[in-house]
Order: C-alpha cells, then sequence, then structure tokens
C-alpha cells in the first residue's frame, strides 16, 4: 500500500511539474512572461495590415494592444497565412488569435471563444439616387456584382439577381459606381471601411440582413482563467471607451453590435 501511495504521489508531482510545459500559455504563465502572443495575418485590412512605414496595425491589432494591456502585458504578434493560423494555436505558437475569426459551431467543438467583439452583417449596396433596390426581393432581375462562390452571392442570386463577377469588394463596389452593374450585397464592414476612406463616393446602403455574423478572439480549450480575463478586458475597454475609439477610428462607428 505505501508502495502505492508513493508511486501515486511521485505522479502526481510529475505531472504538477510537466504542466507549465504542458500549458504554459495559460494567464499566470503570461504574466510572467509579461507578454500576450498573438497570431494575425497582417495582411487584412483594415483589420491586421501594415501602414506605409512597413508598422503592423488595424482595428485587431489595437484591440489586442489594449487586452493585453488590461491584462498587464504587452502584446506581440506573430504573423502567418490566414490557412495555418488558427492550427498555431494547436502548436503554442501564440496564445490566441485575434483576426475576425467567425464565430462558429464547428470551432467551437475544438476552441474556446470570448465574447463576440465585433459584428458584421450582409448589407445591399446601391448608387445614391437609386430608389428602385430598397431590399433584397428588389434586386431580381436586377444586376449585382459578387464574388461568385461567396455567401453574398448565394444570397444575390437567391434573390433573383443576375450576377456579375468579381474578385471582390474593391471591383464590386467600382462596378457600381461605374453603372455596370446595379448593386452588390457586401459585408457591412468592409462598406463602412470604404466610406470611411471614400466619404463622397455615391453609394449607399439600401437595406441590411437583420442577423449579424460574430468574431470573437480565439484560444486553445482547458484554459478557462485566460478566458475569463479576456473577456473581462473587453468588457473594461468598452466600458471606459477605448473600444469605441479604436472602432471610431477604422469604421466611423461601433461595430460591436
Amino acid at each position: 500500500m505505501n508502495l502505492l501511495k508513493t508511486l501515486a504521489t511521485a505522479a502526481l508531482i510529475q505531472a504538477a511539474a510537466l504542466m507549465p510545459a504542458l500549458a504554459g500559455e495559460n494567464l499566470a504563465a503570461i504574466k510572467q512572461a509579461g507578454v500576450l502572443k498573438i497570431g494575425t495575418e497582417g495582411t487584412y485590412a483594415p483589420f491586421t495590415f501594415h501602414d506605409a512605414s512597413g508598422k503592423l496595425v488595424g482595428f485587431d491589432v489595437e484591440i489586442g494592444e489594449a487586452v493585453a494591456a488590461k491584462l498587464g502585458v504587452k502584446a506581440e504578434f506573430v504573423e502567418g497565412k490566414w490557412d495555418g493560423l488558427i492550427a498555431g494555436i494547436d502548436a503554442k505558437r501564440y496564445d490566441t488569435v485575434i483576426n475576425q475569426v467567425g464565430i462558429t459551431d464547428a470551432r467551437k467543438q475544438k476552441y474556446d471563444f470570448s465574447e463576440p467583439y465585433i459584428a458584421s452583417k450582409a448589407v445591399l449596396i446601391v448608387r445614391d439616387g437609386d430608389d428602385s433596390i430598397k431590399s433584397f426581393a428588389d434586386l431580381k432581375g436586377k444586376k449585382s456584382a459578387q464574388s461568385l462562390t461567396s455567401n453574398f452571392g448565394k444570397l444575390a442570386e437567391q434573390s433573383g439577381a443576375e450576377l456579375v463577377g468579381t474578385d471582390g469588394f474593391d471591383q464590386s463596389i467600382q462596378l457600381v459606381l461605374t453603372k455596370r452593374a446595379d448593386a452588390t450585397i457586401n459585408d457591412s464592414l468592409s462598406f463602412l471601411d470604404f466610406k470611411k476612406h471614400k466619404p463622397d463616393a455615391p453609394v449607399k446602403i439600401a437595406a441590411q440582413e437583420e442577423n449579424a455574423d460574430h468574431s470573437g478572439i480565439i484560444i486553445r480549450k482547458g484554459e478557462p482563467e485566460l478566458l475569463e480575463a479576456i473577456n473581462k478586458a473587453l468588457v473594461d475597454i468598452k466600458a471606459d471607451g477605448t473600444y469605441k475609439t479604436i472602432s471610431d477610428k477604422y469604421f466611423g462607428q461601433d461595430v460591436s453590435k
């Protein structure tokens, strides 16, 4: 019996000794290191990109810096391509990913998410002065500029539009502006970013979907203390006005809802 107890005790001690190496990224370790390592693309404006000087900037970059500050540490960004970005959490390249990661049931099975910190909706964009399109149903028989394989393209097609294929948001907007398309269905955040940089562009939102898609800060499962601290940090930066300042800077309004 004593031998069994001794072996059990030794096993517990060994497990305890291994825990920091296995977890490593828990809240205590992050605070001890003084750094929150954040995975991000660095090529996805306005969320995470490099400015003219080469500095990493963007909405998600500043959110990451603000959250880290509330944890009492500095943010350290590790850049990588989107295809392998979330997998970098598994490889323990960083503690979290902040890169407009959509909260989905599939991802929630493997990872934990913070409370949503940004929301986007599908919006119907038309030229100023065009009152013939006031709802998604009004797209029937109209030309809609869309990336053909996107969810937005599918929504336009379901609404009865004739699709005009594009490479993405910028090209879609240009086709609407030059009257080669009547409308485009696209992401509300992309539209806000566009209007922030080109406020005089003669386009407007004619309609928007009621349900929003939400993004959160994603971490490994099994780190409840870190998750709680991140959620508290998000509450705090909204309460003290930091979130609004960042949101206004990049989108001209609060994009949390």
